[in-house]
């Protein structure tokens, strides 16, 4: 590695202003199935008692009626977003009914496509526009891998430290210009590096036989029920997930190499026709099968492990929020629930999480070639499928080296970021987790993809039994938890507002559905 990060850290902090890091904000979502105790995903509808899916600002659906999706507001640092994530939970489980929140980030017990119920979001044009999205994926690609589950962890650097570093760089443009140059650059650098969070922290290295439908696989058998790959880190991340099989069918890749190359690139993909997406119709016999027949639908459709992001305005795409207004957050997408935390993701990976952030804004990162793409490629495929396997070498600008070295040399740079950030904490909070990862670089037994496959071992159980014994354990931490009045009492008013918010939608609606998708994608930058 290049000292260039450490020097732009040390000049920030030469004048006793390393607090400059303190204080950025992060958010978490995580999505969980709902299972019966079966561990069959669920066919009830979202919860009436978790208020409206379209309106709700925590609490929402992904693909699936099932799969929820639990959202903190940003909040100062990690463990404010871990207490709400955890008192955000903790009024879900005491509002389902005999059902388990899945601890896992692959299901269990699919029974075909005809057991994935899509998300419904009622009858207003925003609500049908969601629906028939979800609709078209499943066309596109199959219910099935829709309903895997990950953590995002969103993360916005702290305002002050933007005008000191815009100083120190000596850089004229406009602050907002700046940031979104430098979240790109941070982007990049989390596509380079990224291969680091699936060796740390994923946790599916073993899958339900019922999830592959008895397609051919690469995977070994595990026992009766399940599929496994002895060295794998996070099966989510391959091919029989989400990773890249998309963008190798449709030839598209998002271009990074800044904010107006990204929004020209993705507004290209909504607006360009697939002979492959038109086969299926988008309106047949009065029902629309999918939003448009193009290479993408709408921008979400586009999976990347990293995301620049912008709230948007009412009805506003992303892609016009992110020109008007530049990057105002990142969004990590790379994580597997954490099965060994009720939360799905705990404050030593928060921390690491938050020290890498710091580190790949500071880090040299020069626009990504073509070559280098597919080094990023073949470095997160090799690491999902066998990141725990001894001597696993990886590309790195046309050279070889083994993963140890290369996380060695990562974890070794990103040290004095983490010193920066404890600065006023109590301890060394952030160094203890970087050093955490160390010892699980040292030693593979200790990444969470190794703790899993032992702890399946030790109790004699497929991944589904697992998987299932942890969520009953998580299930028994929530509803054993303290109630905190104040925050149940808010939960409850954000519901019944939701609601109102969704009555409101509907009836405001003017258009037809037709000509609201005609105004959706018409809209101009």
């Amino acid at each position: 590695m290049n000292t260039s990060a450490t020097e732009k850290l040390s000049r920030l902090v030469s004048e006793h202003r390393q607090v400059l890091l303190k204080g950025g904000l992060v958010g978490l979502e995580k999505e969980s199935l709902r299972v019966g105790a079966d561990g069959i995903i669920a066919q009830t509808p979202h919860p009436a008692a978790l208020g409206s899916a379209l309106q709700h600002p925590w609490v929402t659906t992904d693909y699936s009626e099932a799969l929820l999706e639990l959202i903190t507001p940003p909040l100062d640092g990690p463990q404010a977003a871990l207490t709400f994530l955890e008192k955000l939970q903790q009024f879900v489980y005491q509002r389902l009914d005999n059902e388990l929140l899945w601890s896992a980030s692959m299901p269990c017990v699919v029974q075909g496509e005809a057991g994935i119920p899509i998300a419904r979001y009622g009858s207003s044009n925003i609500g049908q526009m969601k629906t028939v999205y979800r609709r078209g994926l499943g066309h596109r690609y199959g219910k099935i891998m829709q309903v895997i589950a990950g953590v995002h962890y969103n993360y916005s650097f702290p305002e002050p430290l933007w005008a000191a570093y815009q100083a120190q760089e000596q850089d004229t443009r406009p602050l907002q210009a700046f940031m979104s140059d430098h979240y790109f650059r941070t982007i990049r650098n989390l596509q380079r590096f990224g291969w680091l969070v699936p060796y740390l922290f994923g946790a599916s290295p073993a899958v339900c036989k019922s999830f592959l439908e008895g397609t051919p696989t690469r995977l070994r058998p595990y026992n009766e029920n399940s599929y496994y790959s002895p060295h794998a880190t996070s099966l989510r991340m391959c091919d029989i997930g989400y990773q890249n099989s998309r963008e190798d069918e449709l030839g598209f890749k998002a271009d990074y190499d800044s904010l107006e190359s990204y929004v020209t690139s993705l507004r290209r993909a909504i607006s360009t026709p697939c002979p492959r997406h038109a086969e299926i119709g988008v309106k047949v016999d009065g029902e629309y099968r999918q939003l448009n027949a193009n290479m993408l639908q709408i921008e979400n459709e586009y999976y990347s492990s990293v995301r620049p992001k912008q709230v948007p305005g009412e009805n506003e795409q992303p892609t016009h929020a992110l020109a008007r207004r530049g990057v105002r957050y990142v969004e990590l997408r790379s994580l597997d629930i954490n099965p060994f935390d009720p939360r799905g993701i705990d404050i030593t990976q928060c921390r690491f999480l938050e020290t890498f952030m710091a580190f790949c804004l500071l880090q040299d990162s020069p626009a990504i070639s073509p070559v280098e793409r597919r080094e990023i490629d073949i470095n997160l495929d090799a690491v999902c499928y066998r990141g725990r396997e001894p001597g696993l070498t990886l590309q790195r600008n046309g050279q070889t080296l083994t993963l140890q070295q290369w996380a060695g040399e990562l974890c070794e740079a990103m040290q004095p970021f983490a010193t920066a950030l404890d600065d006023g904490e109590e301890g060394t909070p952030y160094q203890d987790a970087l050093q955490d990862q160390l010892k699980a670089v040292a030693d593979p037994e200790q990444t969470c993809s190794a703790r899993v496959l032992n702890a399946m071992r030790e109790n004699g159980e497929g991944y589904f039994h697992f998987a299932r014994r942890m969520s009953l354990q998580h299930q028994r931490y929530f509803l054993g938890l303290q109630e905190d009045a104040a925050r149940i009492t808010q939960f409850e008013k954000d519901v019944t507002r939701s609601l109102a918010d969704q009555r409101a939608v509907e009836a405001a609606d003017t258009l037809s559905f037709d000509d609201f998708l005609a105004w959706y994608f018409s809209q101009t930058p």
